[in-house]
């Protein structure tokens, strides 16, 4: 007979009295699946539980032959119990055995049953088994029975989630929800972290599942959903919102979820079923997330992201809830996962108890990586769906050098880490050893190794790692991780305590490289088709000269009365170095009419990435007292390839043949007018890199502070002029294949070089 509204409503109260009785987890599976039987009006409901041996395990029966549970089990894809596992959608059958996937399990006595319901039960969009009701008769389970069934499976999603049902497995099994997991991501900063997740923006953890008053829920969902909207069409209303493109389509993606009245709909339906706002919404949530991770598109894959995020934004409202760091509960070994954050989100937690970062986004110069980088905290990005398969609290091994996070691990795992720790610190330890050395290779060459940095958290690094100087200052962090723009004042702060802390060690400062992907929360921009190609450092600068004055103004004040170094970023055309010079010129011609004391010396400097310098080299070198190189972007723009898109940054390899040569021009260019150079990107960071980068030329470089030790081991291991003999003749060749890399691998293993 069909079900009725009242029946779910009935069945979740009274599982809810189940689920308060001080009884066994067994006990009270076996009473919640006889509850669903006599509910449905059904001869056979039983439970499956998902093994992290991907084996459906029968843990509860009423109806099947009871000596079967814990026995009898069908493999994740086997049978009709298996394909709904896999496929995370429900499966309503009036004849079960006339289905190709059906598979008989002589124990359990099925065979006297023909009508079949079952429903994957999920959490989160993550199966964790499968929930059946069974009759005799010939018949097709209504809607109302199926979204019934759906919702009683979240009560189940929840006592297997928590733990409960743990007890009750067998001996050498373990449920799959507590299974080890090893994800692969990319490497972003270095290093290992052993610690327990926190969840930058965790689930909304719903407790109360059944409605009370269901009128009442529906008001609150109502009001709920009238708020959110409000708060989408609020940020889109905002200039710094609207105009920023990126940024308007993911709030226009929310926007169309909002709204959508299917989704509404469905989850209303779900409290007329008995379950509270709270609970309809992560119904809801679960079943959409299931269907969206089947799809093959990728942008409809990439909404699922959208979606998560809405959904959760929804539950907060309902639940009065904000998000971010709790500083009290922080554990002491937290290793933060999120799907993506800001640098400022990061800073807002207690750096002495952040281990690590594992994000399902994020790229190797993405402003957050950048941050925990300077804070020497491990980092991976893209690791896929991690935020969906661990809950706070979950232990984790975060190896930032290989790209992998392992989740609940097994102990021979934190055995292999625990020592792998003990080992790198005791190579740190000896990289500390050789901090006051200066990095002198076999063969005599000296080469400079300065530091990358950004905040004031990274200077006490500048010591630490025996950097002989700051060869990159970051000045436009400083901009990023505040609300409103830095006066004059905090600015001149600034650089007056990074020249301080150096003491009398080198700083070059880069002006402000904002724009692009880099975009100021109060500053309005106009959307750019291609940002990376756009309106931002240097031709910002020059095109709002108040911007740019007011921080060389700024460097001026705090430098007085010893040397500054000012690096220009993104130059094209010489005559944009003419043009910066003349408004350093004139702030300096303004100090002095006021009596202020100056610089003892001015340095002005230019980077070099856009490939268009590369022909105006003689002249370039003629126009500035230094130069650097910036690897990431002069690599980007020769090849083509976004270097924020995963799916082309990886394919270019910058020891290729010709970017080393063109490296090597750059070298030769700076020889030929005695102009110092060096080379700040993040390839000098690396032993292998580095080596290479002294072969063809270069003793300069700057990099991360961790960096320091390794490439100092590396070269004080070298000789150049044997390296070169290899070097040199690769370099010459035009056969159209690239072995360098291989080459130089070879070269540092024969030659005992550690890299």
């Amino acid at each position: 007979m069909r079900g009725s509204l009242a029946g779910p409503r009935v069945l979740l109260r009274r599982l809810r009295e189940i689920m308060a009785e001080p009884i066994s987890a067994q006990d009270r599976l076996d009473k919640i699946v006889a509850q669903i039987a006599a509910n449905m009006v059904a001869e056979v409901c039983s439970v499956y539980v998902l093994r992290a041996d991907d084996v459906l395990e029968l843990y509860a029966t009423e109806g099947l032959n009871r000596s079967a549970v814990h026995h009898a089990g069908l493999r994740v894809g086997q049978g009709l119990v298996g394909l709904i596992a896999s496929e995370a959608r429900p499966l309503n059958l009036q004849d079960a055995q006339s289905h190709p996937s059906f598979a008989y399990l002589p124990e359990t006595g099925e065979e006297i049953y023909n009508a079949f319901l079952g429903v994957p039960i999920l959490r989160a969009g993550r199966t964790l088994g499968v929930l059946v009701v069974q009759n005799r008769a010939h018949r097709t389970y209504y809607d109302e029975e199926v979204e019934a069934l759906q919702t009683t499976a979240m009560v189940l999603a929840e006592m297997i989630a928590v733990g409960e049902l743990q007890g009750l497995a067998r001996p050498g099994t373990s449920l799959d929800v507590k299974r080890p997991l090893s994800l692969k991501g990319t490497p972003l900063s270095d290093g290992i972290a052993l610690g327990h997740v926190v969840l930058h923006e965790p689930r909304v953890v719903v407790t109360q599942l059944i409605a009370e008053d269901t009128d009442k829920e529906s008001r609150r969902l109502e009001q709920a959903i009238a708020n959110l909207r409000l708060s989408v069409d609020d940020m889109l209303s905002r200039d710094d919102i609207a105009l920023a493109g990126e940024h308007r389509d993911i709030l226009e993606a929310y926007r169309m979820f909002a709204y959508d009245r299917g989704w509404v709909r469905r989850m209303d339906e779900a409290i007329q079923n008995g379950l509270s706002a709270e609970a309809a919404v992560e119904k809801v949530q679960s079943d959409t997330r299931a269907r969206l991770q089947r799809q093959t598109d990728p942008y409809l894959r990439e909404r699922l992201h959208d979606f998560d995020d809405l959904a959760n934004r929804l539950l907060r409202e309902l639940m009065g809830k904000s998000h971010g760091p709790d500083g009290a509960s922080l554990p002491k070994d937290s290793v933060i996962v999120a799907r993506n954050m800001g640098a400022a989100e990061l800073l807002d937690y207690d750096r002495n108890r952040v281990r690590g970062l594992v994000l399902e986004e994020g790229g190797a110069t993405s402003h957050v990586t950048i941050v925990a980088r300077a804070l020497g905290i491990a980092t991976i990005g893209r690791a896929a769906n991690i935020v969906s398969l661990v809950e706070n609290g979950d232990p984790i091994i975060l190896d930032a050098d290989t790209g992998e996070a392992h989740v609940r691990p097994p102990a021979d795992v934190e055995a292999a880490y625990g020592e792998k720790v003990k080992f790198r610190a005791k190579r740190q330890a000896q990289y500390r050893l050789l901090r006051n050395k200066p990095a002198v290779t076999q063969d005599g060459h000296r080469v400079s190794l300065n530091m990358n940095a950004g905040l004031l958290v990274d200077l006490p690094h500048l010591a630490e790692a025996g950097a002989e100087g700051i060869g990159l200052f970051r000045t436009e962090l400083q901009f990023m991780v505040a609300s409103t723009m830095p006066r004059m004042d905090e600015q001149t702060a600034l650089y007056a305590a990074v020249l301080q802390s150096s003491g009398n060690r080198p700083v070059t400062f880069r002006t402000l490289d904002i724009g692009g992907d880099k975009v100021l929360p109060y500053m309005r921009m106009q959307p750019e088709e291609n940002p990376a190609l756009g309106w931002r450092a240097i031709r910002l600068g020059l095109d709002r000269p108040g911007l740019l004055r007011m921080q060389l103004r700024a460097l001026l004040h705090a430098a007085a009365g010893r040397e500054l170094r000012v690096m220009l970023p993104m130059v094209t055309e010489v005559g944009e170095i003419h043009r910066a010079r003349a408004l350093l010129d004139r702030e300096v011609a303004q100090l002095r009419r006021h009596g202020h004391g100056e610089p003892s010396r001015i340095l002005l400097g230019s980077m070099v990435e856009v490939p268009a310098l590369l022909f105006q080299l003689d002249s370039l070198m003629q126009a500035v007292d230094f130069v650097s190189v910036g690897s990431n972007d002069l690599l980007q723009y020769m090849t083509a390839s976004d270097r924020g898109n995963p799916r082309v940054a990886s394919r270019f390899d910058p020891l290729s043949r010709h970017f080393l040569r063109t490296l090597r021009m750059i070298v030769e260019g700076a020889d030929r007018h005695e102009t110092p150079v060096t080379l700040c990107g993040e390839i000098a960071s690396r032993p292998l890199a580095a080596m290479a980068l002294a072969g063809i030329g270069f003793r300069s470089l700057s990099m991360s502070a961790a960096a320091i030790g390794p490439v100092k081991a590396m070269l004080l291991a070298l000789d150049i002029g044997r390296l070169k003999a290899v070097l040199d003749p690769l370099l010459a060749l035009d056969n159209g294949e690239d072995g360098v890399r291989a080459a130089l691998v070879a070269f540092a293993e024969a030659e005992g070089i550690p890299i």
